[in-house]
């Protein structure tokens, strides 16, 4: 469930978040929740494993907006025992005094965006916060909801191998169980990215970046959070099993602006504007933009490219037998041979994994194991 407002927005930042001066809230609980009733027409019979608030910045919901959506999907669907329903949250004092309204609501996960244990990095990165009100939103979230997570960007420019393994070492050390440690890129359209441009901007030579990934690898590892994704780590029973959801090619239902889906073999996206999205909630009932059959071939490239991130790798066999597409055309068996030589990926069992060393080259590799296309 997509919330897209945001205070400001960051530097780097490309997701679908919008700054506006003012929400009407009931038109909005009641806008998502009809986007929810739509979805529930079409999945029916389902139990929900997980829920997740995005945005945008979700933890500037009313926490009586957010326990209505809860009441509501678990209405239309029925919850599994173990239901993990995750919101992410700026860590300010605003939102930090809202997580004890937002665990009564249901949210029993929450995931941090901290993005730094430096000021001048978090200057640099247009936060809002500073160090301090951080780790004092992080331990209001510790105490109100069983599992936290957080975020920090690395590979900064100017950031020195011995300042990150500093910040790691700290942020290891406050307790939490799940960490998403994300390398700074430029994206197109953001802010850094017009910087870069003008040359005010000079990115992490990745030579240097590797060298950060690999000691975030061995740090985590160590502590025992290891890397189960790209760029998330966790204690074993703490990955967040929204996100495999997707990276493991399951059902998911896409509510809010901007929000995609899949479910039945159909790839939906909502409209991305909030005003447009609100229109189309007027009209329709729902804010579809695009309902999409994805061939057989487009669900096994989805789930080679996503699967190909996680630590376990994937089953080409199993991905065959759900899409009917030969093992020999999904993967491309000589590439495999090849990187498997050089150590960048691995057969273990059933299961053809991207190695450690790999995942430094994973937009490389891709393209060169999935032989469909």
């Amino acid at each position: 469930m997509h919330w897209p407002f945001c205070v400001s927005k960051c530097p780097y930042c490309d997701f679908n978040s919008h700054v506006r001066a003012g929400v009407d809230e009931d038109r909005w609980r009641a806008a998502l929740l009809s986007d929810m009733a739509h979805e529930a027409t079409s999945l029916p019979g389902r139990r929900l494993t997980s829920i997740f608030f995005g945005g945008g910045t979700p933890s500037l919901m009313p926490p009586a907006t957010v326990a209505a959506l809860i009441a509501a999907a678990e209405r239309h669907w029925g919850f599994a025992p173990d239901i993990e329903i995750t919101l992410e949250a700026n860590p300010s004092s605003v939102e930090a005094a809202r997580f004890a309204d937002l665990g009564a609501a249901g949210i029993n996960r929450v995931s941090l965006g901290l993005q730094s244990l430096d000021d001048d990095a978090l200057a640099f990165l247009g936060r809002a916060h500073g160090v301090a009100e951080g780790l004092a939103a992080l331990e209001t979230a510790q105490a109100a909801f069983a599992r936290v997570n957080f975020d920090l960007i690395y590979a900064l420019p100017g950031q020195s191998l011995a300042a990150w393994q500093a910040m790691l070492t700290h942020a290891i050390g406050l307790g939490t169980g799940h960490l998403s440690l994300y390398q700074l890129t430029i994206e197109p359209g953001t802010r850094f990215a017009t910087l870069a441009a003008q040359g005010k901007l000079v990115p992490a030579d990745p030579d240097h970046a590797a060298d950060l990934f690999e000691a975030t690898r061995a740090l985590t590892t160590a502590a025992g959070l290891p890397a189960y994704e790209v760029s998330n780590h966790a204690r074993p029973g703490e990955e967040s099993r929204h996100n495999l959801t997707y990276w493991r090619q399951g059902d998911y239902a896409g509510i809010g602006p901007g929000a995609h889906g899949r479910r039945h073999g159909h790839a939906t996206i909502r409209h991305r504007k909030p005003e447009n999205w609100l229109a189309a909630m007027d009209r329709n009932a729902h804010g579809i933009a695009e309902d999409d059959i994805l061939t057989p071939e487009a669900r096994a490239t989805e789930a080679l490219l996503m699967g190909l991130r996680l630590a376990e790798g994937i089953d080409p066999a199993a991905i065959a037998a759900r899409t009917g597409i030969a093992t020999a055309r999904l993967v491309d068996a000589a590439a495999v041979a090849r990187l498997e030589t050089l150590g960048l990926v691995a057969q273990r069992r059933d299961r053809l994994i991207v190695t450690e060393a790999g995942m430094l080259l994973l937009d490389a590799i891709l393209p060169q194991v999935v032989a469909i296309g």
